[in-house]
């Protein structure tokens, strides 16, 4: 990007605990330490302001470095930034919880992140309120600012509030036209809760359905354009991937036009029984 192009300005959105979110992010999945910090600093750069790494993306050094190069450079503050990261499911337990987010502010070589998330609920392992309980506490100590989880159903937010008698400030969960997750959005919403799509564009393979290429001709967008801005009428927070610089712009450029609620539900309306891409959050353990 050339020195005289102007930032792209990214909405935020309020969270349950007083925080905000801005509406788009740079997710950093399957980067390693080198491409994450190029990232980072070319999103930084972009206009973006929201960073979403985790433990298990083995990239929280490189994300780090990114963060502070663009600090370097004059870009942001710190207090400008909102950076995630999340805890694995084999650190759920509250010892290993606390040593999972000191070693990620360590990799990143920060004294706080913005959000932190339970990564999966992993039922069968019976340890992600005592998670909660922890990333909760960690935030009293001021090293979150804001506690959420990932990849959750209502059953377990219900326990996680029956727990603590808190919410998470989000529900970061797979979303895309084939799978537009409109039961768990709805019981999201219903409690506070912001819903947050990882694989927002369904790796791209919902490009050639209708009525997407044909949204995108009309409004003189790509498809994944029109994807991201079906999520945004729906009221998510998407955090596409990419390492490609002009890629980053086209995918935080969906704020200068609208879809109606006829052509959104055209666009929910390609959701499928058989349109999850990764783990069932009932099922999935990772470990």
């Amino acid at each position: 990007m050339s020195d005289n192009v102007v930032p792209l300005e990214i909405p935020s959105t309020q969270l349950n605990d007083g925080q905000s979110m801005p509406q788009v992010g740079l997710g950093v999945y399957k980067m390693d330490d080198d491409q994450a910090q190029v990232a980072v600093l070319a999103a930084i750069r972009a206009g973006y302001r929201h960073i979403d790494t985790a433990v298990l993306y083995h990239n929280e050094t490189g994300v780090g470095r990114g963060v502070r190069d663009a600090i370097a450079e004059g870009l942001v503050t710190r207090e400008d930034l909102f950076i995630t990261t999340k805890v694995w499911n084999d650190m759920q337990s509250a010892d290993n919880t606390r040593k999972s987010l000191q070693e990620s502010l360590d990799r990143m070589q920060l004294e706080y992140v913005d959000l932190a998330l339970v990564h999966w609920p992993a039922p069968q392992l019976g340890t992600y309120i005592e998670c909660w309980q922890t990333l909760l506490e960690a935030k009293d100590r001021g090293l979150i600012r804001s506690a959420g989880v990932s990849n959750f159903f209502p059953e377990a937010l219900d326990e996680l509030e029956e727990a603590t008698g808190q919410r998470p400030v989000c529900n970061q969960i797979e979303m895309h036209p084939c799978w537009s997750q409109a039961e768990q959005r709805e019981d999201n919403a219903r409690r506070g809760i912001v819903s947050v799509g990882w694989s927002p564009l369904g790796r791209g393979r919902q490009f050639e359905m209708s009525p997407i290429p044909e949204l995108a001709e009309k409004y003189g967008k790509t498809p994944a354009q029109i994807v991201l801005r079906w999520h945004i009428e729906l009221g998510n927070v998407v955090i596409p991937k990419t390492t490609n610089p002009s890629r980053m712009v086209e995918n935080a450029s969906i704020f200068d036009f609208a879809l109606t609620p006829d052509e959104t539900a055209a666009i929910t309306a390609l959701d499928s029984a058989d349109g999850l891409q990764g783990g069932d959050p009932r099922t999935f353990t990772g470990v």
